[in-house]
């Protein structure tokens, strides 16, 4: 089930899928279209003459000028994608290819006017005059003169879209609602149930648990893993398996992937399949992904500010709206419970997994922005606002002492880089206003 989740994210994040099905779908509707003119009377066409007036030699040259015409738009289309790619890649992130490239809108405007080429051609070969016999499929025509006019429509939509798509505030914005919706999915997400603090404590005092180490068989970023498979393995080993890689991690072939222990009670050998089965509920890839890793949809918005604050770039301004949209996203997960790396089955400890803190998710959104606003008195004060944000969702003491040492951090850094008093100052009033 977790190869099956991979697949189908890898398929929906392509420019090929939704085209290939468009184009399928045009190649079934010209059939059936043609399929029904074959079956009709076609006598009260005659009734219609502005719409079904052409004869075998005008159809045909009416489907021939949209089929030549839909093909040098899908190139034009396809040439702006990738130079839209090329410009993001270059002046933001390569990190935020993969949400322009699962953009369902792209993936559609292209399916589309490759699907009118192909219907076009379809229908063509069907057209008859003269010594062939006449047969002139005018509804499947007048079907294509339709899409032609669409077309026009869906061009404008699209030159729109791919304009707006790469203002820096709306690319902030997609890769932000990305990773909300990863947050609300993954947190709180339990493995089993939680572990009591009793059955942990017991595990850290057994002894005589032996490791065994289950090597990784290929090379990649853990991009998902499949939890419920890893504690019926747990379960059915009567053993307890200690992840030594985490969802985001980067592995390689033959590193040690998880270990296994087993306890007193259990007496079968271990499975000569083990390494398999491990390996079959981690999904490898070779860039992170969303869909079970929070912290890399905070690493992208991170590095468009990195980006923009750059000499070769420097745009403050989005890096500010970054650091905006980070302290919304951590102030969504300032109140909610991240789950224990300690989980259970029926009080017994199955799994040790490797979990992300809050701490990580504040050092991942905060440290390297803070490091390069070398002197930017706009961008201290924009993260001590983030983190005030941040703070008035959460009342626990250990996430409110992180939130306070960052603000701590932001301050040492202002004093240090900033090259004037009058900035120093409203650092430090900024500090004292919101850190009492």
């Amino acid at each position: 089930m977790n190869q099956l989740r991979a697949l189908w994210s890898n398929l929906n994040s392509s420019l090929w899928f939704v085209p290939t099905l468009m184009v399928a779908g045009a190649i079934l509707l010209a059939f059936a279209l043609v399929l029904v003119d074959v079956r009709l009377n076609h006598d009260w066409l005659a009734d219609f003459p502005l719409l079904f007036g052409a004869g075998s030699a005008g159809a045909r040259g009416m489907l021939t000028a949209i089929a030549s015409s839909m093909v040098t738009v899908a190139g034009l289309i396809f040439s702006l994608t990738l130079s839209t790619l090329a410009q993001v890649s270059s002046q933001y992130t390569p990190r935020v290819l993969r949400n322009f490239m699962r953009d369902r809108a792209n993936q559609v405007v292209l399916g589309f006017f490759v699907s009118i080429f192909v219907y076009c051609l379809i229908v063509l070969r069907t057209i008859r005059g003269g010594d062939e016999g006449r047969f002139i499929p005018s509804i499947a025509v007048l079907m294509g003169l339709l899409l032609a006019l669409v077309s026009i429509g869906v061009l404008i939509f699209f030159i729109h879209h791919i304009a707006s798509s790469i203002q820096a505030s709306n690319i902030v914005r997609h890769a932000a609602e990305e990773t909300e919706a990863a947050i609300e999915r993954l947190f709180p997400e339990q493995l089993g149930q939680q572990a009591s603090e009793a059955a942990a404590q017991a595990l850290r005092q057994t002894k005589e648990l032996s490791w065994q180490a289950v090597p990784a068989q290929a090379t990649g970023y853990v991009q998902s893993v499949d939890e419920e498979s890893l504690l019926a393995l747990a379960g059915q080993l009567a053993g307890v398996l200690r992840m030594e890689h985490g969802v985001g991690s980067f592995v390689a072939r033959g590193a040690v992937l998880v270990e296994v222990a087993r306890y007193a009670v259990a007496t079968a050998p271990l499975p000569n399949d083990l390494a398999n089965q491990v390996n079959d509920a981690f999904t490898l890839g070779s860039q992170r992904t969303t869909e079970q890793d929070a912290g890399f949809g905070l690493r992208q918005i991170v590095d468009i500010a990195l980006k923009a604050l750059s000499p070769g770039i420097n745009d403050p301004t989005t890096a500010i709206i970054c650091i905006d949209h980070l302290g919304a996203l951590l102030a969504q997960l300032a109140d909610r419970r991240l789950p224990d790396p300690w989980r259970a089955d029926h009080d017994q400890v199955r799994i040790i997994a490797i979990r992300p803190s809050f701490q990580q998710f504040v050092a991942t959104a905060f440290d390297q922005i803070r490091e390069c606003a070398d002197g930017n008195a706009a961008i201290y004060q924009r993260l001590l606002t983030a983190l005030a944000t941040i703070r008035q969702r959460t009342q626990d003491p250990e996430r409110r002492q992180v939130l306070r040492k960052q603000a701590e951090l932001v301050a040492e850094a202002a004093r240090r880089t900033l090259a004037t008093a009058y900035e120093r100052e409203q650092v430090q009033q900024r500090l004292t206003e919101l850190w009492p």
